[in-house]
């Protein structure tokens, strides 16, 4: 089922939350629309490839899918490419760190429509308006980035924020409302996914730059509302995590 996160006349976000089924990992994937452009975020992967392409197609009717962008390499935010550059001519947006490594699971006619972001991030032309990628480097993956809509204030925030212990009769397209009561369903992802607290500080300290409206995941629900915002920033900005919790246990020979 397909949610529209905003819708201006012009400029538009959908989700899709629930296309992965049978046993899958649940993930979102995200289609941004400005005028006759659009741009798929994490679009996911071969499982769920068929699957999004109808639902997205009816958003997507006599419009071009310039971009697939990713956050990161993993399969299960990117191992539909092939399907995607074989049935569009869309580009591949991706980490530079990880633009040689996606090359060797993509047919080598693909290789010319790879663009990779610079470390520091950049913006993406879709339409009139512009997606920021923004680094989130060490918040779960080495080369990592998040995707900033200045016109919808939604930043899609990857696995930055992300349940996977969801079910979907469990209202997963619908924004938390209770951040005391879902902690429970994201703290320990984060606490073995996230780099350490160093890290988490410097990204808040960013996004608290930003004027966001919507925090938006890959995987579980959607932080929605200034408050409810800042009540996750405050908590990821605090949270003990990856090396913070390492000793001399964790490296002993079998």
């Amino acid at each position: 089922m397909a949610s529209e996160l905003y819708n201006d006349g012009k400029h538009q976000c959908i989700g899709f939350c629930d296309l992965t089924l049978n046993g899958g990992v649940q993930s979102n994937q995200f289609l941004v629309i400005d005028g006759d452009h659009c741009a798929l975020i994490d679009p996911g992967g071969e499982l769920i490839y068929k699957d999004l392409l109808m639902s997205s197609s009816e958003y997507m009717r006599g419009k071009t899918l310039d971009y697939v962008i990713s956050s990161h390499q993993y399969p299960d935010i990117l191992s539909s490419l092939n399907e995607w550059l074989h049935d569009s001519n869309c580009k591949i947006i991706v980490s530079i760190l990880w633009e040689r490594f996606v090359t060797d699971y993509i047919n080598s006619d693909f290789h010319g429509r790879i663009i990779g972001i610079p470390d520091a991030g950049m913006k993406i032309q879709l339409g009139d308006s512009e997606l920021i990628a923004i680094p989130a480097h060490f918040l779960h993956s080495d080369g990592n980035f998040q995707f900033y809509d200045p016109v919808s204030k939604i930043l899609f925030s990857g696995d930055m924020g992300a349940s996977l212990f969801l079910r979907y009769s469990e209202n997963v397209n619908k924004p938390v409302e209770d951040f005391d009561a879902y902690v429970f369903n994201i703290e320990s992802f984060h606490r073995r996914y996230m780099s350490c607290n160093k890290v988490c500080r410097y990204w808040v300290n960013m996004v608290r730059n930003l004027d966001i409206e919507w925090i938006v995941p890959h995987h579980g629900r959607c932080f929605k509302g200034k408050p409810m915002i800042e009540r996750f920033l405050k908590w990821i900005e605090e949270l003990q995590c990856g090396t913070d919790l390492v000793t001399q246990d964790n490296y002993k020979v079998p």
